[in-house]
């Protein structure tokens, strides 16, 4: 099977822009979405720069080259050959897929002690970050997340493998298939369906059993799919504990509230769902914000769908809300009397508001997204993103609106 490396530049950037330092780097992500793959191509990076091979300890431990039962001890007796055998200069230790070998926090605490040492781990659980490693190594290690392609990357390497596509043509395909890469890293020109529906189900198995159930321990598998899958296919619609338990129970599943919160909280920390909460923009904080989900990439949300292309609303304002954590904003629901703004992101002293439609043709509609960005009087800016060409510009309050597809190209 021919393999297509689909260039990711700005994350080989961050990994080059943290070469050397003292810091663990932390590679986070879903499963599949390309960690392993980023590391593999800066391993040979820092081949092609000239450092020596032998310089370089890389290992995968979720692959079948990695013994049943490989320990910390394993680890930590193979690194102290690795350095015995080491040539003078930096030592580069790639650990992929670490959280599957028991204990490994104590080797990595030790590897941060050791100089002139470069580490970098990834991890497909966001317990990674918890418990030893956390305790041990606070202020000492840079999470760089990892998510599944953006729509840049997505259209930049499909550009050059459907020469003639059409911009419209490559982002109803993105829009409806996601951006995991393994859909687009063989020699299949483009996906359909059944292709997409295998890899996105692959994953999801994989994400749902080895991250989720056996991880927490989880029996109940009839629900926590039932459960997954409702909220990628409701993604977008503010959720309802309450709503949610009275349905699986009607269905005759015996579930209760703390059993959803549980089963919500372990698919977060398998970062394959996303919650997004509600904030009041002005006066007091809300005493029961609610929240909406969104999967990590939109291909999950179709799939739950039967890829039938409905709510292509809610499906742009996933993939606007996932591309805003890509580029380092954190994200809230902003509620408003009579009213709410799809996001509100903040990135230290930076904030935007942003608005996402399919289109303003219609005033109705145009007043809707307008009305709650026209109530705010601070000066931060404020957005309407859309996939419709003909309402681009500015409004007389200084709202602009962009084509979608111009903005997650920037």
């Amino acid at each position: 099977m021919v393999v297509d490396y689909i260039a990711r530049e700005k994350l080989m950037s961050a990994l080059e822009s943290h070469r050397n330092t003292p810091e663990i780097k932390v590679l986070t992500g879903v499963r599949r979405c390309g960690k392993s793959t980023l590391l593999d191509r800066y391993a040979q990076s820092l081949l092609d720069q000239g450092l020596p091979e032998r310089n370089i300890y890389h290992r995968r431990f979720d692959s079948f080259d990695t013994p049943i039962g490989y320990s910390a001890t394993d680890l930590y007796d193979d690194l102290r050959r690795a350095f015995d055998t080491a040539g003078s200069g930096p030592f580069v230790v790639l650990l992929d897929e670490i959280q599957d070998v028991p204990g490994w926090e104590q080797v990595v605490r030790r590897l941060h002690t050791r100089a002139d040492t470069d580490v970098y781990i990834t991890g497909s659980n966001a317990r990674l970050l918890s418990g030893e490693l956390a305790t041990y190594l606070t202020g000492r290690y840079v999470e760089i997340p990892v998510y599944p392609l953006s729509y840049d990357e997505y259209a930049t390497h499909m550009a050059k493998r459907r020469p003639g596509a059409s911009e419209d043509l490559l982002f109803a395909d993105y829009m409806m298939f996601g951006g995991m890469p393994g859909l687009y890293a063989t020699g299949t020109v483009e996906p359909d369906r059944a292709r997409a529906g295998e890899v996105l189900d692959a994953v999801y198995e994989s994400v749902v059993v080895k991250d989720v159930a056996r991880r927490y321990g989880i029996r109940d598998l009839a629900t926590l799919e039932k459960l997954s899958r409702y909220l990628f296919a409701t993604s977008g619609n503010l959720f309802s504990t309450n709503n949610v338990v009275n349905t699986l129970n009607s269905a005759g599943l015996k579930v209760t509230y703390a059993t959803v919160d549980n089963q919500i909280d372990a698919l977060e920390k398998a970062f394959i769902v996303y919650g997004c909460e509600q904030s009041r923009i002005r006066g007091r904080q809300l005493l029961r914000p609610q929240r909406k989900y969104y999967p990590v990439d939109n291909g999950f949300r179709n799939l739950a769908n039967g890829f039938n292309g409905a709510d292509r609303g809610a499906q742009l304002e996933g993939i606007v809300y996932m591309e805003l954590r890509r580029r380092g904003w954190n994200v809230t629901i902003g509620a408003l009397p009579g009213g709410e703004i799809d996001f509100v992101a903040r990135r230290g002293a930076e904030r935007q508001y942003i608005q996402v439609t399919l289109n303003m043709t219609e005033e109705q509609t145009r007043e809707r997204e307008l009305t709650p960005l026209r109530k705010l009087d601070d000066a931060f800016p404020r957005t309407v993103l859309t996939l419709d060409r003909f309402s681009e510009g500015v409004t007389e309050e200084g709202i602009r609106i962009l084509n979608a597809m111009d903005w997650l190209r920037k």
